[in-house]
């Protein structure tokens, strides 16, 4: 085994940028965002300061930009606001609704054809949206029948996965790695042009999520029951007897301990409302409008002196607090709602939707932070919320674009366009397909008929995109540029091929397919993908065989996104929609990655060795 002399210094450079970037990428305390642009920059500052020369040309520093205007990340944004198009207009509704029934004939047959729809739609589509269309679905159906969700919903989830392996669309991550073999000259893929290898693995991958997932699975608790005592709106009459007559509201909440927080207040026979500024002075008749939980309402009524009412009613034996009108809800955040990175106080959330935030849920787990706090935290994709308000007000959180709501309810919105948004989607499909148009032609044409037919308008348009997603991209593509330019996949790939000296090259294709199958779910499988592709390449072209089988051992490697939660986005909602922990995406998730890692493996030697 001879391993190579160490590469130039721009090379090395590139490698330890390399190395520091997938450093960065696994970092749950930096946004995804600042690492990817953190990694661009210091690309262009190190060929600015440093100049590097090709074949006696000049390396441009500037051309690392090129990822914001490359055809993947147009295709995966177009892809992107498509998606949301089919979520927003319902198109997908009526298949949602016939799964929904069908659950009540048979759960076994259901549960092997939600697997199959969900996995047939992540072909074409982004798959958030069909886990949004989903998770729903199954909840309903174990509140309905009083069963256990936790054998349906991770399986249905990893079933999205497996399903986007199928065609150069059904991942962004499919999408790069396509695009930058067309870029080096290597391979030109089709639409379908590895669907035989990812199907006959896919039917592996369904039998099992079928019939040995759900059995791996303990039983889990939704990550949040409907549970009790709920919030209250109420109101503290101020009396003769007060103690807090000619007192500022000021002097009031200190009195609480800085607890009570009052919404309103109404004065005079006209119950007129006047904003509760902290020097305005309460008298005799005024009624402090307050929201919070039954036993502090009556604590607050005590150190008062007020007395309190629930509408027209004193609140007493007689007239309890009851929650009649109230619901409650779970509300996960998930891509397009606007709110990642930001805090609810900042987004105007419990302003804007009239509702009241209970507790946050993360990774699975309650949050240790009281409820006066959950404003201020900066929200995640895959959180999830409890909110409680009136069952209309719910019903507007439903209609928002970014929110997934889970409340037990299967009815989905439709509306007049979404046979045009399908329509549109089957459009995009199939003019690629026939060879009509390239992808990323065909999508953006996509987006403007959506636009035109007003299935969506530019803010809806806008809000489907992903910062993370472009900025990945852009820095993954940079990398991936800077390696191939500098000799550092080169390098790697020479390496690689000694260390793998003496294997055949079926085997050499395991074992780089194992090997993303590992960083995909440590790291972004965008990221692992780009790095990888150019190797893949350089290692074909070390052993004088085809690249085709070795790129598609990275495009399916950066796929196997089953162990970790944290491997992909769709991964995260589930865990907390299901109450999941950690190791059970490991127990479920690591036999399937070694049951498609040596299923793929040997299609890949068979069908193109």
């Amino acid at each position: 085994m001879n391993i190579p002399d160490l590469p130039n210094y721009h090379a090395l450079a590139v490698l330890l940028i390399t190395a520091f970037a997938l450093y960065l990428f696994r970092r749950d305390d930096i946004p995804l965002e600042t690492s990817s642009l953190s990694v661009l920059a210091i690309l262009c500052l190190l060929f600015s300061v440093f100049p590097f020369y090709v074949d006696g040309t000049h390396f441009e520093a500037s051309s690392l930009f090129f990822g914001f205007g490359h055809e993947a990340l147009v295709t995966v944004c177009c892809l992107m606001i498509i998606g949301s198009g089919i979520v927003r207009t319902g198109a997908l509704e009526p298949i949602g609704r016939y799964l929904a029934k069908l659950w009540k004939i048979s759960p076994t047959l259901s549960l092997l054809l939600t697997l199959i729809l969900a996995g047939t739609l992540s072909a074409f589509i982004n798959n958030t949206p069909v886990v949004v269309l989903l998770l729903p679905i199954l909840i309903s159906v174990s509140i309905r029948t009083k069963t256990d969700s936790s054998p349906m919903l991770l399986p249905m989830g990893l079933a999205t996965l497996v399903g986007g392996m199928v065609t150069t669309i059904g991942t962004s991550t499919n999408l790069l790695v396509v695009s930058i073999a067309k870029n080096m000259g290597a391979v030109e893929f089709g639409l379908f042009d590895f669907a035989k290898p990812a199907l006959m693995a896919s039917v592996v991958a369904i039998i099992y999520l079928w019939l040995i997932a759900p059995k791996l699975l303990p039983k889990r608790t939704a990550s949040m029951p409907d549970i009790s005592p709920r919030l209250f709106s109420a109101y503290l009459n101020i009396n003769e007897e007060s103690h807090i007559n000619e007192k500022t509201i000021a002097d009031v909440i200190a009195l609480t301990d800085g607890q009570l927080k009052i919404e309103s207040v109404q004065r005079g026979p006209e119950s007129r409302n006047i904003m509760p500024l902290p020097d305005t002075i309460l008298t005799v008749g005024d009624r402090l409008k307050v929201h919070d939980y039954p036993d502090r309402l009556k604590e607050y009524e005590t150190v008062l002196g007020a007395t309190l009412f629930s509408g027209i009613n004193k609140v007493d034996d007689e007239h309890p607090l009851k929650a009649e009108k109230q619901t409650l809800a779970e509300i996960v955040i998930i891509a397009g709602s606007g709110l990642e990175g930001k805090t609810l106080q900042q987004a105007h959330f419990i302003q804007k939707y009239a509702v009241s935030v209970i507790a946050l849920h993360r990774a699975g787990k309650a949050m240790e932070i009281g409820r006066s706090s959950i404003g201020n935290t900066r929200l995640r994709i895959g959180d999830v919320l409890l909110v409680q308000g009136e069952t209309e007000q719910i019903k507007v959180l439903k209609s928002k674009q970014g929110f997934l709501t889970i409340d037990g309810a299967e009815s989905l919105p439709q509306t007049s366009k979404a046979p045009v948004a399908l329509g549109t989607l089957l459009a995009v499909v199939a003019a690629s397909a026939l060879g009509i148009l390239p992808i990323e032609i065909s999508a953006v044409c996509g987006v403007l008929v959506l636009l035109l037919t007003k299935c969506l308008n530019w803010e809806e348009a806008s809000s489907a995109l992903s910062t993370q997603v472009i900025l990945i991209v852009a820095a993954s593509l940079a990398l991936g540029a800077a390696m191939m330019t500098t000799g550092g996949a080169e390098y790697i790939a020479q390496v690689f091929v000694a260390l793998s000296f003496g294997l055949p090259p079926g085997g050499v294709i395991a074992a780089l397919m194992l090997l993303l199958a590992i960083l995909t779910n440590i790291v972004s499988n965008n990221a692992a993908a780009v790095i990888g592709t150019p190797i893949a390449i350089s290692v074909a072209s070390q052993l004088n065989l085809p690249a085709e089988p070795f790129i598609l051992a990275v495009l399916f490697g950066a796929n196997l996104s089953y162990a970790t939660p944290m491997a992909y986005k769709t991964n995260l909602l589930v865990m907390n929609a299901g109450g999941y922990q950690f190791s059970d995406f490991m127990r479920v998730g690591i036999p399937l990655i070694l049951l498609m890692w040596v299923t793929l493996s040997f299609l890949l030697n068979w069908l193109y060795l």
